[in-house]
């Protein structure tokens, strides 16, 4: 089967590699239906990379398809089931693990990152990392899943209400689909802030009310103008913003750091925090957030299918990759031969 592999730094190559088999009891093995590129699949290939990842990995750690086989102990699935994949292994077993901080595990790996992943025709996963979801969602569709998790898992974190007023830092995939859940959670005005102006075009057709690009307006004056007292709540999807965030939330607001930038470091005026009496929370993947993505996309409560740019073959996965890091793209889709 050809599958799209992180040989070393730098270097991406499409190889042919066997089909792979099941070798557990509660494995399933899956035929890929389709997969999508992700930023991190982009900073993996970068030169130094921006994300670390196994050399000689099938890439991909967001995509859907359908069970072919199952392992003798397998009983939430069956051969035939359209599955999302959890790329997240976890041990169960850590103290993270059995508080419920999945997310947190003191020996996570991730499929597609540390070990092979969607970027081909067939894959075998645990049992416990799949979840079934309709027929009736596309396949294309259906792989939003993970990003989707991550986001879910956010906005648990911070409850929008309805009428809340919220801003977001970055309207890339994440910052997309962040606005339309703030949407579809009853948010009032939904403020997005980017340098790109495609990216903003796509915020407004996800849900955005105001959009604002720091080149030509000033930030902390459009979302004061938009909000009278600042916004109930700032996502930060870029993660390097938090000094900035600190600037457009309200007294008693929330802030929620997603975006990651280990190279970022922005002075934060701690004083503000405490004064103003402003929480701060950080967010990171998905925990236990898959079956209410499930729902929300059985339900069709969002526009996914606008954020879909590009889609191509896996063999012409590359240029899916470079669209990506020129910024071109929102989601590009990728379909397995």
């Amino acid at each position: 089967m050809l599958a799209g592999v992180f040989e070393q730094v730098g270097i991406f190559s499409l190889q042919e590699r066997p089909v792979p088999v099941i070798k557990k009891a509660d494995e399933v093995r899956i035929k890929v239906e389709a997969a999508s590129i992700c930023g991190t699949d982009v900073h993996i290939l970068a030169n130094p990379p921006g994300h670390p990842a196994t050399a000689g990995v099938i890439q991909g750690h967001e995509y859907v398809g359908k069970v072919v086989d199952a392992g003798a102990d397998v009983t939430n699935v069956k051969v035939g089931d359209r599955v999302v994949v959890d790329p997240t292994l976890t041990c169960g077993y850590c103290d993270y693990c059995q508080m419920g901080y999945v997310n947190m595990c003191e020996h996570m790996s991730t499929m597609g990152i540390f070990v092979d992943g969607g970027w081909t025709s067939y894959s075998v996963v645990p049992a416990r990392n799949v979840h079934k979801i309709a027929d009736s969602v596309p396949p294309e569709i259906a792989v939003f899943a993970e990003p989707l998790s991550c986001v879910v898992n956010g906005m648990d974190k911070i409850k929008v209400q309805p009428g809340e007023s919220a801003v977001v830092l970055g309207a890339g995939p994440m910052g997309q689909m962040f606005i339309q859940m703030l949407k579809a959670a009853g948010a009032g005005t939904i403020i997005a802030v980017d340098f790109s102006d495609y990216r903003l075009e796509y915020a407004r057709i996800s849900g955005a009310n105001v959009t604002v690009n720091p080149k030509t307006n000033d930030v902390a004056k459009s979302v004061q103008e938009a909000t009278k007292i600042g916004a109930d709540v700032v996502i930060d999807c870029v993660g390097s913003l938090f000094d900035q965030s600190l600037t457009l939330v309200r007294r008693g607001g929330q802030i929620l750091l997603v975006g990651m930038n280990q190279h970022a470091l922005p002075p934060i005026k701690q004083n503000d925090i405490t004064r103003y009496e402003v929480t701060v929370k950080g967010t990171y993947i998905s925990n236990h957030t898959f079956p209410k993505v499930v729902k929300v996309m059985e339900a069709g409560l969002l526009n996914l299918e606008r954020l879909i740019t590009h889609r191509v073959p896996l063999e012409r996965i590359t240029e899916g990759i470079d669209v990506m890091k020129k910024g071109e793209a929102i989601k590009v889709i990728v379909q397995p031969a």
